[in-house]
């Protein structure tokens, strides 16, 4: 997803379909859906028009692939700060799952663990690579290994969104592994 607009489309979509919706006079229902014509007469009225084909492509080239379009709605695929239920069944993970952070952070979740923060769950990766590009966004990456199959056995939930993104409510501190 090179093309400037594009970029910016994206970043206008996940701001308002995770976190901000009624900003733009949206109201998802329960599992985070909206209707693709509410979304593109909100943005319009708040003075960022969207045609079809915009937004069709920002959904298409989003490397991380955010949004899942059905018919005549859109939604996305995780992230969110508003209250939704994506409708995701627990899962058993893989062996290990990656989180990308930053130096900074270290101290705080050696003590505390991942915690969600603001979103509804902790996002892990299941390769290094994709933890190395999260983490990179806000700096030198830091990546963890999460010893998800210790965490599941333990009787933690995980659930995968549909592009991939691995979700659990937290991971204590005693299921990471640092570098180094």
């Amino acid at each position: 997803m090179n093309d400037r607009r594009t970029v910016k489309v994206s970043k206008y979509l996940s701001r308002h379909l995770r976190h901000q919706p009624e900003r733009i006079g949206l109201t998802p229902d329960e599992a985070g859906w909206v209707e693709i014509t509410a979304l593109l007469a909100g943005a319009a009225g708040h003075g960022f028009p969207i045609t079809r084909a915009e937004l069709d492509r920002a959904v298409a080239e989003n490397d991380k692939q955010r949004f899942t379009v059905d018919g005549t709605r859109i939604r996305a695929n995780q992230g969110h700060t508003i209250d939704v239920d994506l409708g995701l069944e627990p899962v058993a993970p893989p062996a290990y799952l990656y989180h990308g952070t930053v130096p900074r952070f270290l101290a705080a979740i050696r003590a505390e663990g991942l915690r969600p923060m603001a979103r509804h769950d902790v996002h892990l990766s299941a390769d290094r690579e994709t933890a190395t590009r999260v983490g990179a966004r806000r700096g030198r990456p830091v990546v963890l290994s999460v010893d998800a199959g210790a965490m599941h056995r333990d009787g933690h939930a995980f659930r995968v969104s549909a592009n991939g993104v691995w979700l659990t409510a937290a991971v204590p501190a005693r299921y990471l592994r640092f570098p180094g």
